[in-house]
């Protein structure tokens, strides 16, 4: 897992050109800051009235007695009586699918045949022979000239020859009857006129024989004791705090976060203990906690996590018994950054690590 660190350090937020009251005899080489005294308090027990003493009525209720009457239910009436038509079935034909024409095809057919063709034309000419007994010595005189004619060379080719081309026959298919089943109105539907006599009921009915009466209760005080928290000494007196001069520089610390988280790591939360906590129990300071990121990322989203982690410091300060009232958390993105690395710029590990950092510092109440 990649971890983002932060740096820790401290500005006095003093001014010590237009101070006033300085304090007396101060020692050289230190530095002091100026704090209001807080208002003590003590705790006292005292007795209550928590509830007071008062009266219960006790109801005692009212008693009947049964009598009987006869009463009108159901008033005379008349009422109609639906009768419903009735329904007699009967068969509809209709033609469940259509008749159609398929086609049947015929192919065509072929027949065969031949042809004489000419493959070689008839030719003639002269040819030299040599005569075979010839005592001349000039070879020319045993030669013999001979017209000589050839005839023409013929072949036969069989052929497929087209007896009928390819068609089409129509063939009927028969369309296909069926029938469904209808109900139709025998005799339509009526109302019919009834009517319905008058009914009575014997009821036993309870009337008041006496009425509701109350009793009286008184119920006791209840008192408790109560811890409070009262006022013993008034604070906002000016009084000054003894500080670390070293305190002013900044103080580079290793607290470390998991990336994109704001969660303090366990190392982070032992630098805390070792480095703010002795400061706040040691004086009555207030702290100030400031938190910053490097330029990378979308710049809303940096302002929010930069200030989810000085909440984180505030939120764990708080944990460990420190007043929520002497410390602020603000987050400040990437508004102060200590180098180059801005959007766009291309920068080490190293140096956006710089910029990912958390400060405080004392606060002059």
């Amino acid at each position: 897992m990649k971890q983002v660190i932060f740096i820790l350090s401290l500005c006095i937020g003093l001014n010590f050109a237009t101070a006033q009251n300085l304090p007396d005899n101060p020692d050289p080489g230190k530095c002091y800051v100026k704090c209001i005294t807080k208002d003590e308090f003590t705790e006292v027990e005292e007795t209550l009235q928590v509830y007071p003493a008062y009266t219960t009525l006790e109801v005692v209720p009212a008693t009947y007695k049964t009598v009987d009457e006869q009463v009108l239910v159901k008033e005379a009436s008349k009422k109609y009586s639906y009768v419903p038509a009735t329904y007699e079935t009967v068969e509809v034909p209709y033609i469940k699918k259509e008749g159609r024409t398929d086609l049947s095809i015929i192919p065509a057919s072929f027949g065969s045949d031949s042809r004489n063709f000419e493959i070689y034309p008839k030719t003639s000419g002269w040819e030299y022979k040599q005569l075979e007994e010839c005592n001349s010595a000039n070879k020319e005189d045993c030669v013999a000239a001979c017209y000589v004619e050839y005839p023409a060379q013929f072949r036969d080719v069989s052929l497929t020859t087209l007896a009928k081309d390819a068609a089409s026959s129509g063939v009927p298919i028969d369309q296909q009857n069926a029938t469904y089943k209808k109900r139709v109105i025998k005799t339509p539907a009526r109302m019919e006129e009834i009517t319905v006599p008058a009914e009575y009921a014997t009821i036993k009915k309870q009337v008041l024989d006496q009425p509701a009466t109350t009793r009286s209760n008184t119920v006791p005080a209840r008192y408790e004791t109560v811890t409070r928290t009262v006022l013993s000494k008034k604070g906002g007196i000016t009084v000054w705090e003894e500080i670390d001069c070293e305190l002013l520089n900044a103080t580079p610390l290793p607290i470390f976060y998991d990336l994109a988280s704001a969660r303090l790591t366990s190392a982070s939360k032992r630098i805390i203990d070792e480095t703010l906590l002795p400061i706040l129990n040691g004086s009555q300071v207030n702290i100030e906690l400031m938190s910053h990121t490097d330029s990378r990322g979308n710049d809303d989203y940096n302002m929010s996590l930069s200030q989810q982690r000085a909440n984180s410091v505030v939120n764990y300060l708080v944990s460990k018994g420190v007043s929520r009232s002497r410390l602020s958390a603000k987050g400040y993105g990437e508004s102060r950054l200590v180098n180059r690395c801005s959007n766009g710029v291309d920068c080490s590990e190293n140096e956006h690590q710089r910029n990912r950092r958390t400060e405080f510092r004392v606060l002059n109440n």
